[in-house]
């Protein structure tokens, strides 16, 4: 091991007022819990439960970063907006037109700077996006030397692309953390070259819904096939995401830790 390790957390898509209010309570105990004084959290959800704005991302004072998705631009504040939000990434993948940034560097209270990285897949989802393995590559040729720890969220709907991701910059960032599906999956490991990958974080959303959603809502829109408004569900929120634990030195992962626990808004009283 080469020098002091420390740990950052990472939380999945947030669902809604329910999951705004869960980061806001949770992160700073899961931050305390786990040692962490770097938070990363992937908000493209938060608005509603369709896109990302201001005034919900001020809702979650505790956060370092904001990463996002496909859901990016379901606001039509947040195109104005963004540009003036300097902790908020959006897919570095997408056309370069659009506003904000798709990658950052940032400190870390604890030492050193974090490079945050927000991808978007193709396969199933943006056609129209950049190939995000290429753009990976332009943009670790853009990091200062000095940054040795590199995480990337690569918000993806197939595990084949997000193992592929992992795979391709294995040994090149410290974390490869796949997004979008709301769903955690039980593959938390490290790689050969030292960096730490999961397909799917998973969400801060309802426990009892599909996604984050009504389950009657969405069970009625599978079996008719009607167009169907997909209430999101707001209480009894369950928090998702991982502990990545790393070399100073070196970005090096050294371990991945899944987290899943629920907010209890009683603690809040």
């Amino acid at each position: 091991m080469s020098g002091p390790v420390l740990n950052l957390l990472f939380l999945g898509d947030v669902v809604g007022k329910g999951g705004r209010r869960a980061v806001a309570a949770m992160v700073p105990r899961l931050k305390q819990k786990y040692n962490c004084q770097f938070a990363i959290v992937n908000a493209e959800n938060c608005a509603a439960g369709a896109g990302m704005n201001l005034s919900c991302l001020r809702e979650m004072p505790g956060v370092d970063v904001f990463t996002s998705g496909d859901h990016v631009w379901d606001r039509k504040e947040f195109p104005q907006e963004i540009e003036g939000i300097r902790n908020v990434l959006r897919p570095a993948n997408m056309s370069r037109v659009q506003p904000g940034k798709g990658w950052d560097k940032f400190r870390n209270p604890a030492g050193g700077d974090v490079a945050v990285i927000s991808l978007i897949g193709k396969v199933f989802m943006k056609e129209s996006a950049y190939c995000p393995f290429e753009t990976a590559e332009q943009i670790l040729t853009q990091i200062p030397i000095t940054v040795k720890c590199i995480v990337v969220d690569f918000h993806a709907e197939a595990t084949s692309e997000k193992l592929a991701m992992a795979a391709f910059l294995d040994g090149k960032v410290t974390a490869v953390l796949g997004t979008h599906t709301h769903v955690q999956t039980a593959d938390a490991r490290i790689l050969p070259g030292g960096t730490a990958a999961i397909t799917d974080a998973g969400m801060v959303g309802g426990a009892d819904s599909i996604l984050g959603r009504n389950v009657e809502d969405v069970l009625r829109k599978f079996r008719t096939g009607m167009p169907a408004k997909l209430e999101v569900v707001e209480t009894n929120i369950r928090c998702e995401g991982v502990v990545i634990s790393y070399e100073l030195n070196t970005g090096r992962a050294v371990s991945i830790t899944p987290v899943s626990e629920m907010y209890d808004p009683e603690k809040e009283i």
